[in-house]
């Protein structure tokens, strides 16, 4: 029977990470965790279908775009595809307001399309991750239009409600709305939660007839021969149906307050006997909490629920220009190795569809150093430990689009924000500053395929502007260059996908307290490399015992680099990796 991969997608802010005993290693040379699955092994690759490519001149990606370019995607050398949401939806927040579980939007094609697409991966090699938003439906589900016609529908439980008669309900945070998470519904005289838009009605996972409905979308599926599910901000599910007032401002904890209730892990248990056991499946989590408990208690093989954590620690921290910190960055990275270095397992990414491009967060997107910096970020992705995931168009190191200004703006989130900061009197100026920095609009800009008009996304007129710079960042020019960003992921991909060190093998962090590199080790059984990454616009040095034991270099984004006894020069964004003598 074909396994699948359950990914749970959500908002996860960790604030503090107690740690619980159990899970403290006192050592950082710690054993790899070794038990052996293909999920672990892998190289995902997330496709936002609207960006990726258009086949019928209507300015939006479809599944024969993407059938027309599955020999680029084997040629990446990844092994999974995880795709954001086509079903059918009034589109208010790109798909991740569903109308219809079972059905494709018309704008991506129809069923036979997405069979099509899916057997030309499986022929590949390629396995599929389905996004599932199940936190919420769209308005124009059924469920929610007979719910919201009247308290006595079969359906009125599969949302939560408000009886106006019981007076204002208490205030609940929205994340997409200024004005609260509450909505009120004339025909039922009611009130209805929506964590995100208006037109996102919250599921009632409370309702054993809901998670039913769930997972039987869920074998829906699977039957079809999907690989996995992606759940988007599921670590919401679970709400405490009375509604107790929270206290004022707790909206800045979000994640305490509206997240990882404990009945969540018993509704996960739930779906692994329903789905995941009976189709053979494997678990990938991405609502990871508040702490490293938190993700343990979700991830850990004991616990048959979920198998990856995908934690959001730190991605804040590139929220503005120039707030970067690498020690910080280290730090992180190497706590969560740590504490899953013998247990559970991590999923590696920069970006998604919800974040700015990493060149710019996390790199340098100037002319002299972005090919170099995104080098060094995919060599980062993809010689740490866990499931590594890259966002379309990374691999070719797009950037950031221009948008100074709030017409500019289609996403809900950033108009949402936009009310918000207006109605607290913020400093616009330096608001529309950080938006257009930050905004997740900027990694949703069609795919640049080669210089030719809309960069070869599109005949007709794109759904969203093409990035200018589509002339000079294309997939037909760095196909062609062997010192490209295309070319050097490939060899990253072939590098991981031939070295299992690079999947399971020990991390150690090196010289932590170094501001511009980042060094570490990955060690199995006789094999030990040496990572150095300058994540600095200027040469920098880094001193190391191992240097001595440098046997052969296996990728360098440079030509060459400079090495005396102990210590080595490494140029601007400088990516190396190297054996070592054991």
């Amino acid at each position: 029977m074909k396994k699948i991969i359950i990914l749970l997608f959500g908002i996860i802010t960790v604030i503090g990470c107690t740690e619980n005993k159990k899970h403290e290693k006192q050592d950082t040379k710690i054993q790899a965790n070794t038990s052996k699955t293909w999920w672990k092994e892998g190289v995902l690759y997330q496709i936002y279908p609207q960006s990726f490519k258009d086949s019928d001149g209507d300015g939006i990606g479809d599944f024969k775009g993407i059938i027309e370019e599955l020999d680029y995607l084997e040629s990446l050398g990844i092994t999974m595809v995880w795709m954001n949401p086509f079903f059918d939806s009034p589109m208010i927040d790109n798909g991740y307001d569903v109308s219809d579980y079972r059905a494709i939007h018309l704008l991506y094609g129809t069923m036979e399309d997405f069979d099509t697409m899916l057997a030309g991966m499986e022929e590949r090699g390629i396995k599929f991750v389905l996004d599932v938003v199940v936190n919420h439906s769209s308005n124009q589900h059924h469920w929610f239009k007979e719910a919201s016609s009247s308290r006595d529908s079969k359906y009125y439980n599969y949302y939560h409600w408000w009886p106006a008669e019981k007076g204002e309900p208490p205030y609940r945070y929205s994340i997409f709305d200024p004005e609260g998470a509450w909505d009120y519904n004339k025909a039922t005289n009611s009130y209805y939660l929506h964590t995100f838009a208006e037109g996102q009605p919250d599921l009632n996972w409370e309702n054993p007839k809901l998670r039913q409905e769930v997972y039987d979308i869920m074998k829906f599926w699977a039957e079809k021969g999907v690989h996995g599910f992606r759940m988007d901000a599921f670590q919401f599910a679970s709400k405490d149906t009375t509604f107790p007032k929270f206290p004022e401002g707790h909206e800045k904890d979000f994640i305490k307050w509206y997240g990882m209730r404990p009945q969540l892990h018993d509704y996960l248990k739930e779906m692994y006997k329903e789905v995941m056991e009976p189709y053979d499946v494997f678990a990938v989590a991405e609502g990871a909490g508040s702490t490293l408990q938190d993700a343990h208690d979700i991830v850990d093989e004991d616990r048959y629920e979920l198998q990856t954590a995908y934690h959001f620690e730190y991605v804040d921290m590139a929220k503005e220009p120039g707030s970067f910190d690498l020690t910080e960055f280290k730090e992180i990275f190497t706590k969560w190795d740590k504490s899953f270095a013998e247990d559970g397992w991590l999923a590696i990414f920069l970006a998604n569809h919800d974040k700015a491009r990493i060149v710019n967060r996390f790199g340098n997107p100037s002319p002299e150093f972005r090919t170099v910096s995104a080098q060094l970020l995919n060599t980062f992705l993809l010689s740490m430990r866990g499931t590594p995931y890259t966002y379309n168009g990374d691999e070719l190191g797009m950037t950031n689009i221009d948008m100074p200004n709030i017409d500019d703006y289609v996403d809900i989130e950033a108009l949402g924000n936009y009310k918000k900061a207006l109605k607290i009197n913020s400093d616009m100026d330096e608001f529309m500053k950080i938006l257009n920095y930050s905004s997740r609009e900027n990694s949703r800009t069609p795919m640049q395929w080669n210089d030719s008009e809309n960069a070869g996304f599109t005949t007709g007129n794109p759904w969203k502007s093409v990035n200018k710079n589509y002339r000079d960042i294309n997939v037909e020019a760095q196909d062609k260059d062997p010192n490209s960003v295309l070319n050097h992921f490939r060899k990253m991909t072939k590098l991981r996908n031939d070295n299992e060190v690079f999947v399971y093998g020990a991390y150690e962090m090196l010289d932590k307290h170094n501001k511009q590199v980042y060094a570490y080790t990955r060690t199995l059984d006789n094999k030990k490399v040496l990572v150095l990454l300058n994540f600095s616009d200027q040469e920098s040095e880094i001193s190391l015992e191992e240097i001595k034991q440098v046997e052969t270099t296996l990728i360098n984004n440079y030509s060459s680099f400079t090495s005396t006894d102990s210590k080595v020069t490494l140029k601007p964004y400088q990516a190396v990796v190297m054996t070592l003598k054991k």
